[in-house]
This record gives structure tokens, C-alpha cells and sequence, in this order.
């Protein structure tokens, strides 16, 4: 038998498969604490991404039923409409579907060939374009004096006539958000987290969305589906810039533990910065990978235009992994160094 010796029985299908399944404590979390809206958003954006996948393979002369079925459309479905209000207009989710999947993922050759991930690109998208439409988060239910059912987030989702009134009791602004706007009126950071959105050590509602996850995340580690270094890289870097900048001035600049609490991060750390395509490949390149997006996360959530940095952290050391690669390729076994010459 020819090399390599090593045989790998995993397929692309069982891997997308356990990345669905250790998503499931993060959905059951979210409709628990914050509604059933999130499952509108799934259905919607996953439709649409099979429907996008479908029709690309069409068009570009591969058969439908092999490649549809690998289920990394659906991911690539279920990881955006995670990032997105759980009350986005059903224009939006489909917006930034069809963008991830027709252009982040098959003009760029399809699954494999993707230089950047195409969730966040969908999700980077929506928010430089619409800003206002992704702000309409629904609030977690303990602090919704009028929880909605399904029937009433469908009509959200969907444009049916709704008052303002119950839109304004139904959604409010993210942690981040509430942290960023209070900032810019001069309030202190103990002043702003006085707040009912702000809990124990992140948004109420929101750190428990985080630590669901954490978990998946830690199931993906434990079947060797994703490696420690990424992860482990991204949240440490995220930890010590927000602590470095909150030892300094702890008035002006969250909590650690409040940047690394908050959903956008564990989702980011587990399930997008370890994407085997557009993320590093070498060990030493991974851990420069997730060094690099956990860094970059704090620094645009402090300094930049929007009040989270996950999508364009990692899009930007997406850009830089051909690089981190070549400079990170360990040695080949059995290769000898050669002296430099005097």
C-alpha cells in the first residue's frame, strides 16, 4: 500500500454533523433564555443555504446530492443566523445567507477553496450595510415584561404589522452594546453595569448563552474535531488585552471576563476560528492565529465602529494565514538543518 499509512475514516458529513450537534446546547440555551425567535432564524437561513448550495452545484456542473448532503452548507447556515438577531427581518437572514454561500463559498471554488469564512463574511455584510436592522436583539425573557410565542416572532420576522410598541418592549440593545453607548456619554463602566442587561460576570442571559457554547465547543475538543490551539490562543489573547486595558483604566474599559462572557467570543473561538479551510493549518500557526483574533477582537470592540470584533478579527487573520503558514511550517521528519555558511 502507497504512503501515507495513517487512514483517516472521517468524512467531511460526520464532521459537519458533530459541529451541528454541539450546537444544539447553544439553541436549546437561546430559546430558553431569550424565546423561540432563534429557531425562526435557523430554519430560514438554513433553507435558504441549501436552496444557494443547490443552485450554485447546478450551475456549475457538479452533481447536487453528494455535496448538499456533506451538511456544510447547514453549518455555515446555522453559524450566521447565531451571529444575527434572533428578530432580524427574514430579508436579512436571506440577504446574508445568499452572500456566504454564493459568494464568500462558490465563487471563490466551494468547500475547500474559501479563503475567508463564509458566515462572517455574510454576517460583516449585514452589519456595514444594515446597522440598524441588526440591532433588533430580543431581550432575555427575565427582563421582558411580555415574552413573545412563536406566533408573535414570526410576525416580526416575517413584516407582519406589529406594534412599536411591542417591538420596544420585546428587544433592547446587547451588553456590548449598552457598554459601548454608555462610553460615549461619558459614563463609567461601574455606572454602565448597573444596568438590569448587565449580569454576574457578562449580559444576563448572555454569559449562560456563552458557557452553552463553551461547552459544544469542549465536545468538538474532546472528539478531536477542532485542536486546543486556537481556541485556547484566542481566548487567552481576548482575557489579557481586555485585562491589560482594564488594569489601567478600569473606568473606561470592561472587565476580562466580560469581553471573554460574552457569546460572540466562545462562538468565535470553538466554532469559526477553527475552521479547517479559511484558519491556520500548522500548530505554531494556529496559536498565532487565535492569538492574533482574540487580540483583534478586543482591540475594535474598544477603538472601532462597532461594538463586536469577532467577524472582523477573524476575516482579517483569514487574510493573513498563507503567510502565517509558510513561515510556520514544521520541519520535515528526518530533514537534516543545514549550517549557515561563515
Amino acid at each position: 500500500m502507497p504512503s501515507p499509512y495513517i487512514l483517516d475514516r472521517t468524512s467531511v458529513t460526520v464532521v459537519m454533523a458533530w459541529v451541528l450537534v454541539a450546537l444544539l446546547p447553544a439553541i436549546a440555551a437561546y430559546v430558553w433564555l431569550f424565546g423561540p425567535g432563534i429557531l425562526l432564524t435557523l430554519s430560514l437561513a438554513t433553507v435558504t443555504a441549501v436552496a444557494a448550495e443547490a443552485a450554485m452545484l447546478k450551475a456549475r456542473g457538479y452533481p447536487i446530492k453528494p455535496f448538499v448532503g456533506d451538511l456544510s452548507a447547514v453549518v455555515t447556515a446555522w453559524l450566521l443566523a447565531l451571529s444575527l438577531p434572533s428578530l432580524a427581518p427574514w430579508w436579512l437572514i436571506v440577504t446574508g445567507t445568499l452572500f456566504a454561500i454564493v459568494v464568500a463559498k462558490h465563487l471563490y471554488g466551494g468547500l475547500g477553496q474559501n479563503v475567508f469564512n463564509p458566515a462572517m463574511v455574510g454576517y460583516a455584510v449585514l452589519i456595514v450595510s444594515f446597522p440598524v436592522q441588526m440591532t433588533q436583539w430580543a431581550g432575555p425573557l427575565e427582563l421582558t415584561a411580555t415574552p413573545l410565542g412563536m406566533g408573535q416572532s414570526a410576525a416580526i420576522v416575517f413584516g407582519a404589522d406589529v406594534s412599536r410598541s411591542l417591538l420596544d418592549a420585546v428587544t433592547m440593545a446587547t451588553p456590548l452594546d449598552s457598554l459601548r453607548t454608555g462610553l460615549l456619554q461619558q459614563q463609567t463602566v461601574d455606572e454602565v453595569v448597573r444596568q438590569p442587561i448587565f449580569g454576574q460576570i457578562g449580559g444576563t442571559g448572555f454569559e449562560w448563552l456563552a458557557a452553552a457554547f463553551l461547552l459544544g465547543g469542549l465536545l468538538l475538543w474532546a472528539l478531536r474535531i477542532i485542536s486546543w490551539q486556537v481556541p485556547l490562543a484566542f481566548l487567552v489573547a481576548a482575557w489579557l488585552t481586555a485585562g491589560f486595558l482594564h488594569f489601567f483604566d478600569a473606568g473606561r474599559f470592561g472587565a476580562p471576563w466580560f469581553h471573554v462572557f460574552a457569546p460572540s467570543v466562545m462562538l468565535g473561538a470553538f466554532f469559526i476560528a477553527t475552521d479547517p479551510v479559511s484558519g491556520a493549518t500548522t500548530p505554531r500557526g494556529k496559536l498565532i492565529f487565535g492569538l492574533g483574533a482574540g487580540f483583534l477582537t478586543i482591540v475594535i470592540r474598544t477603538w472601532g465602529g462597532f461594538p463586536d470584533g469577532v467577524a472582523f478579527a477573524i476575516l482579517l487573520m483569514n487574510l493573513c494565514v498563507p503567510l502565517i503558514d509558510q513561515y510556520t511550517q514544521p520541519r520535515v521528519y528526518g530533514e537534516v538543518r543545514k549550517e549557515p555558511r561563515r
